[in-house]
């Protein structure tokens, strides 16, 4: 980065050490009585005020965890405060649980079938990652070179991730259902020296290599006839196998070059709604910040040799901080068999303790298993509606054990379910998007295990804030990591301000050893979301609610106004109506000159199939996609969930157009964290939309 990115963590630093000397020096209680409380804030605290003042305003803004008030955390706690780099993590765990399961994968037989999980121990992969690092360096690769790690989740990627950091080197991250020419902008924007692949994107990747200049060794991994594909004519890379550069390795060991806490560890490029990939330096500090801060919210859920089911992209933020801290708590990572029709096959079959995931996939949980339970037996539905009443009751008494009745229901009732996940699983967590109250109170009583919400961003290394361990309520996302530090920033055009009662409201904004040093070789865009001071500007919208805890209200990014001026959020009114048991995906879109929204949306084949064959409908999607009165059915259900949610009339939509094809990154029309393209599915459903409004008036 350039000096003006050295200039503003110095700033951030100086800031960071004035805001905890300034609560050291007025001695601030952090009792539930004390001064710091916001108005109707509960006894329990979750987060506490800083005196320091918003400019706007001067109001005490600035919120720290509970946790670690008077200094933001960087480094896990004692006896672990040596970590300081990923490969300081690495090297801690290989040398505490050498015997240790560490990385697993699932091998096909002859007929293509799954076998069980076959294991590598942490230092067995020590070992694996020396080797091809030494390799790396026999190739020419030297210290700050950027290597480029294109494929699905496997152990191949770890082990020359960590390789990478071991000879100081910096991992990019592609993701493998990118397209060539995203490819081919990140291997020259990054200035790649390297890149591991699969074999299953190896054709995308040949044929981007001519015109990625930097690019002079290629390791490839899952070639099944052995063979390697030759070298662009006329260029001097070399293509290797996985095995090869181990074996390279082995030959020529070299020893490590640790690398610096404040050297970059990852490029990581977010995956991005429109326009070209940004990569979001990352340092090793940054992220073992982050790490470390989680750490210290999540303590005493997870023990040595657990199990965590490895499946979401490894080229996002969020499963990077999974995995390090699973790596630092020396948890047995097993990896999916690289086809997500299959994961609940591996999830039984590895029976993880820790499944993170998403809203998406949480909601289709529940989809199911409601829709099993409505079409079950009277009984059935009796007895799972009164267990699940019980245990709702337990949990929101603070009582996650369920009392006297607890252990029964969970035998008789809950058990079935908690099995689909594979029977063993202790800590589910949720994040990327939001996630309803419903689906998180379901996920609560029915699998038996502990549900958390994370809430963050590639450029803050992942995580800003987490709900608490000990806290069964809905509908926020906690308090801030202990590693960093929030305030709401007043955004007056869609009256979001501080002062608002009884609730303090605005665009939140995070600073900390967590976040980012810029975007790379892009200073421009850098100082539209970081500010001199060294605050993150999310761009999302939240309010602090009672015991200070954060929940996410809204989003300023995405919001434009209607022909009569008013403010529409979009992405709010979607997860509204994704609330209908009916729909499955939804994209809202306003035009600026015209009154009124429209919307083009997914069904869910298992709800609204079932509920045409009741009613002598015919029963093929696509039919049913065409009909009006489905139409019309779905729309209404669609307007009963916005008058439950308080949607403004101008906030519901006057058209819609149902398609049978689900929005997906295969079709691109989201980004590989799943959320919506929003420029890409306007363009393509243009004349829909165009033939939705012409059908609408002209005025309301």
């Amino acid at each position: 980065m350039d000096s003006r990115a050295g200039d503003r963590i110095t700033v951030m630093s100086k800031q960071l050490v004035s805001a905890s000397e300034i609560m050291k020096d007025a001695q601030i209680s952090l009792s539930p009585t004390s001064a710091t409380m916001m108005p109707g804030q509960s006894a329990d605290l979750y987060s506490v005020v800083l005196p320091e003042k918003l400019a706007a305003d001067g109001h005490w803004a600035v919120r720290r965890s509970i946790i670690s008030p008077y200094k933001l955390v960087s480094s896990f706690a004692a006896p672990d405060e040596h970590i300081r780099t990923l490969y300081d993590n690495w090297e801690t765990s290989v040398s505490r649980y050498p015997h240790g399961p560490s990385l697993g994968t699932r091998k096909r037989d002859d007929k293509g079938k799954l076998g069980p999980y076959s294991w590598m121990t942490y230092a067995q992969s020590g070992e694996v990652r020396s080797s091809l690092g030494s390799g790396l360096i026999q190739l020419g690769l030297h210290p700050k070179s950027a290597v480029g790690l294109y494929s699905v989740n496997c152990k191949e990627w770890v082990l020359l991730d960590k390789a990478a950091h071991a000879y100081s080197m910096t991992s990019v991250p592609l993701y493998d259902t990118l397209a060539p020419d995203a490819v081919e902008y990140i291997c020259n924007h990054a200035e790649l020296s390297c890149v591991g692949c699969s074999a299953q994107v190896l054709p995308v990747f040949i044929s981007c290599l001519p015109r990625c200049k930097t690019v002079r060794v290629v390791i490839v991994w899952g070639v099944t006839n052995g063979r390697l594909p030759d070298a662009p004519a006329g260029s001097n890379i070399r293509i290797l196998s996985f095995d090869q550069l181990e074996s390279l390795g082995k030959r020529h060991p070299r020893p490590h070059i640790p690398p610096k806490p404040s050297d970059t560890a990852v490029l990581c490029y977010t995956s991005g709604t429109t326009g070209v990939p940004k990569g979001a330096v990352l340092t090793h500090a940054n992220l073992i910040a982050v790490a470390a801060g989680t750490a210290a919210v999540l303590e005493g859920i997870w023990n040595p040799g657990d199990r965590h089911i490895c499946y979401l992209p490894l080229a996002h933020v969020y499963e990077r901080i999974n995995l390090i801290m699973c790596i630092h708590v020396g948890i047995a990572i097993g990896f999916y068999s690289g086809n997500v029709q299959e994961l609940l096959e591996d999830v039984l079959v590895l029976k993880p303790h820790i499944f993170p995931s998403v809203p998406r996939m949480w909601n289709r949980v529940y989809d199911r298993v409601m829709s099993t339970i409505r079409t079950g037996s009277p009984i059935a539905r009796m007895l799972f509606d009164r267990a699940f009443a019980y245990k709702k009751a337990c949990l929101l008494r603070g009582d996650p054990a369920g009392g006297r009745w607890g252990a029964f229901y969970d035998r008789l009732v809950f058990s079935k379910l908690k099995a689909r996940l594979g029977g063993e699983v202790k800590l589910l967590v949720t994040g990327a998007s939001p996630i309803s109250d419903e689906v998180m109170m379901f996920l609560r009583v029915c699998f038996g295990a502990r549900v958390i919400e994370g809430y963050g961003m590639t450029e803050t290394s992942c995580t800003i804030a987490f709900t608490r361990l000990d806290d069964f309520t809905t509908g926020h996302v906690g308090a801030p990591l202990p590693s960093c530090e929030v305030k709401l920033m007043d955004v007056p055009e869609m009256s979001y301000l501080n002062s608002d009662k009884p609730y303090p409201r605005g665009e939140v904004c995070v600073r900390g050893p967590g976040v980012f040093q810029g975007y790379f070789k892009d200073e421009a865009q850098t100082r539209e979301c970081l500010d001199e001071d060294g605050w993150m500007h999310t761009g999302d919208i939240g309010c602090w609610i009672d015991g200070g805890r954060l929940k996410i209200i809204d989003r300023k990014k995405n919001i434009f106004k209607l022909s009569q001026g008013e403010y529409i959020a979009p992405e709010k009114i979607e997860n509204v109506y994704t609330r209908s048991p009916f729909l499955q995906q939804c994209f809202v879109y306003g035009d600026s000159l015209k009154p009124q929204l429209v919307a083009v949306a997914v069904p869910d084949p298992e709800v609204l199939v079932p509920w045409a064959k009741e009613r002598g409908l015919p029963t093929d999607l696509p039919g049913l996609c065409r009909d009006a009165a489905v139409n019309a059915a779905i729309m209404k259900s669609m307007h009963e969930e916005g008058r439950v949610a308080k949607l403004k009339g101008f906030e519901q939509v006057q058209a819609l157009y149902l398609i049978p094809e689900p929005f997906t990154v295969e079709n691109g029309l989201m980004t590989p964290t799943f959320k919506i393209k929003r420029n890409v599915v306007k363009d393509m459903f243009l004349k829909d939309i165009e033939a939705m409004y012409a059908c609408l008036p002209k005025s309301e």
